[in-house]
């Protein structure tokens, strides 16, 4: 704890003070000694300028901080800026959305500390290799990212080139129940957790104009959705990330609720009630696997854990796995959402307001595919394996029913909720196929898929805010009247329909080609992968159009005539994206790389344990998950009369519960 809270003092914190000493103090005073008489409030720049400052002075004051706590410190970090915005005072609008975006942006930072192995693996895996590096490697390393990060780049166990999680922190929680605070992070799990640190200040800024009543209700709900969605991808025990999973709920149906349009409560009481219904199934099948671990024979101590690492060791029966495999898909397949559990999102997308879509599509929808990944598959291998061509099948139905609803929408930002289904049809096809390389594309398909889809309706949304209409038959040469637009919007449309050079194209690519070899989907492995590629074809026909449509043409409609190109603001949010879309497009091996280990040990260990399960015929745990016999304490000897007494109670005491207390205690579940 004391690790955590002078992370959080000595980093954080300094940053977002000396970044608003810059933009509120220093910047006003460097406007007046220079006599400008044009000054204006800070801007991006200045904020940036701030931060960058701020960073350079902890890393030469402090160093780095310690990887003790980290997690719970990013964790930590949002939670607290919410507690700290309640007390500002509500007319205070415009500093709320200021302080709220640059503590967003600092996490974000400390985030960053996380890919300091991926750095070093990168650029100094070893010293023979860095010496015979080129001379901008050795400087930037030298100078930049080893006294940033640190530890984080100088301890060679933190490295993803092996399997297993980094960073684990582990305490009881309630020792009743067996559930701890356990977090950890490994490949599968690295990249989606700067991509949502990433994207949660994003959509806050680009909000900035368009959500001015309840603004600091606004920033809070923000910022407890974090807390969430960061808790959700790191949580290693079954109840926390069932914590975790509910706590994204209520924000998210705050932002939809309070903030979105005409129709905001129907599609906020539509985006609460299908994930309540996934989450109540899958709870029920969480406390289940936990009471049979508890019972399993080789349970000699009858201990209860939610331990996700310990569980994955329980081997059941085939349908029973199957019906539990289904209550957590269920539960997985609304949120990612596969079709047909897809009619909530094109709802929730068009009510929401602008940072409210951005947040949903570009990181919420991704913890539906984590988890199938992360908790379904690998608790129930056998199920996983057998239903993965069934899955597959509404996987690609998924791809064109997507691509096809989108093709013939006229409201362009429901055009992109329904790419949202097709490309992630993509994703859920690689998880299903399960091979290395279709594996690893759909968890880069994820991140592409945010970023791109992310810029899309950040794009949308500043169209919408200077026209109040996303009808394509409202628009018409755009390109002449708003040329920056236009070409921001021309290159994320590209990286969406998968343009070589550009995130979408790997990740869709490494999808395909890894299911038209895929040995898990059957004889239909090929077909499946002809089928999806359609999607690849239906994704340009339906971007191609919106593009034409929006942006060539006469401008025939007064109202386009007088239109603003983007503002300095805008163009601030956008340049991460767009720098992300040719940084993953172009040099994928950064990214691919920390995920090897983890998806080759999964997959590995995923097969192992479906083909043992396969032969099962009652729960037991495999070798290596048997938990601890706990040593008993040790006791006075009773009086020599009361012996034989003592004796029996506690025989009674240690004795396992009899078969019909424990299918009766296991009943309502069963």
């Amino acid at each position: 704890m004391s690790n955590v809270l002078s992370t959080l003092l000595m980093w954080p914190l300094v940053w977002v003070l000396v970044t608003l000493f810059v933009a509120v103090v220093f910047w006003p005073w460097l406007q007046k000694m220079l006599g400008l008489e044009d000054a204006h409030r800070a801007g991006p720049g200045a904020y940036l300028a701030g931060m960058v400052a701020a960073v350079v002075f902890t890393t030469f004051t402090f160093g780095a901080p310690s990887s003790d706590g980290i997690l719970t410190a990013l964790l930590a970090w949002p939670a607290f800026g919410a507690f700290a915005l309640i007390f500002l005072p509500r007319q205070w609008s415009d500093g709320t959305r200021r302080l709220a975006s640059v503590w967003a942006w600092a996490g974000f930072v400390l985030s960053l500390y996380l890919v300091g192995p991926v750095v070093r693996d990168a650029l100094a895996p070893s010293e023979a290799e860095l010496a015979s590096a080129s001379l901008w490697t050795r400087g930037f390393w030298s100078h930049v990212a080893e006294p940033f990060f640190g530890v984080f780049a100088t301890d060679a166990t933190f490295s993803f080139g092996t399997a297993g999680y980094r960073f684990v922190e582990s305490s009881i929680w309630i020792e009743t129940f067996g559930i701890q605070y356990k977090l950890g992070l490994d490949g599968i799990s690295l990249w989606l957790v700067i991509l949502t640190t990433l994207l949660t200040p994003i959509a806050l800024d680009v909000s900035w104009t368009s959500v001015d009543t309840k603004v600091k209700e606004y920033a809070v709900s923000f910022l407890l959705l974090e807390v969430g969605m960061l808790g959700a991808f790191i949580a290693l025990d079954l109840f926390l990330f069932y914590v975790f999973w509910e706590l994204m709920l209520v924000p998210m149906y705050l932002i939809i609720g309070i903030w979105g349009g005409k129709d905001r409560i129907y599609a906020a009481l539509k985006f609460f009630i299908y994930t309540m219904v996934g989450s109540l199934l899958m709870l029920v099948a969480i406390l289940y696997i936990v009471l049979e671990f508890q019972s399993a024979p080789e349970n000699v101590a009858q201990v209860m854990t939610f331990d996700l690492e310990q569980i994955s060791y329980l081997s059941l029966p085939r349908w029973p796995q199957v019906i539990l495999f289904f209550a957590f898909a269920i539960a997985f397949a609304i949120k990612v959402p596969m079709f047909p559990f897809h009619t909530w999102l094109p709802d929730a997308h068009v009510q929401a307001p602008t940072g409210g879509s951005v947040i949903l599509a570009a990181v919420l929808l991704k913890l539906g595919g984590y988890g199938f990944l992360r908790f379904a598959m690998p608790l129930f291998p056998w199920a996983a394996r057998l239903v993965a061509p069934t899955l597959a099948v509404f996987a690609v139905i998924g791809i064109i029913y997507g691509a096809y609803c989108a093709w013939v929408q006229r409201d362009v930002k429901k055009l992109v909720a329904y790419s949202s289904v097709s490309h992630l049809g993509f994703v859920m096809l690689g998880l299903f196929a399960a091979t290395e390389g279709s594996v690893s594309g759909g968890i880069l398909q994820m991140i592409s898929h945010g970023i791109s889809t992310g810029a899309l309706f950040i794009l949308v949304g500043v169209i919408y805010d200077r026209r109040h209409t996303r009808d394509l038959a409202d628009f018409g040469g755009l390109a002449k009247v708003m040329p920056v637009y236009a070409t921001l919007f021309v290159i994320v449309a590209m990286s969406s329909v998968g343009l070589p050079g550009t995130n979408g194209f790997v990740g869709e690519f490494m999808i395909l080609s890894g299911t038209f070899v895929s040995s898990n989907l059957g004889v239909w492995q090929k077909t499946f992968a002809l089928f999806a590629a359609t999607g690849v074809v239906l994704a340009a026909i339906y971007m191609l159009h919106a593009v034409l449509k929006t942006f060539w043409g006469p401008v025939d409609k007064k109202e386009n005539e007088e239109l603003t190109d983007l503002t300095g603001r805008e163009k601030w949010i956008l340049a991460p994206l767009i720098g992300l879309v040719f940084w993953i497009g172009i040099v994928p091996g950064f990214f691919l790389s920390p995920m090897e280990a983890s998806v080759e040990s999964f997959l590995a260990t995923w097969t192992t344990r479906a083909t043992a399960a396969g032969r099962a015929d009652e729960s037991h745990i495999l070798p290596g998950g048997i938990p601890p016999v706990p040593a008993a304490p040790a006791e006075e000897a009773a009086p020599e009369g009361d012996a034989p007494a003592a004796e029996e109670e506690e025989a009674l005491r240690l004795a396992p519960p009899r078969d019909d207390v424990r299918v009766a205690a296991l009943g309502d579940v069963r």
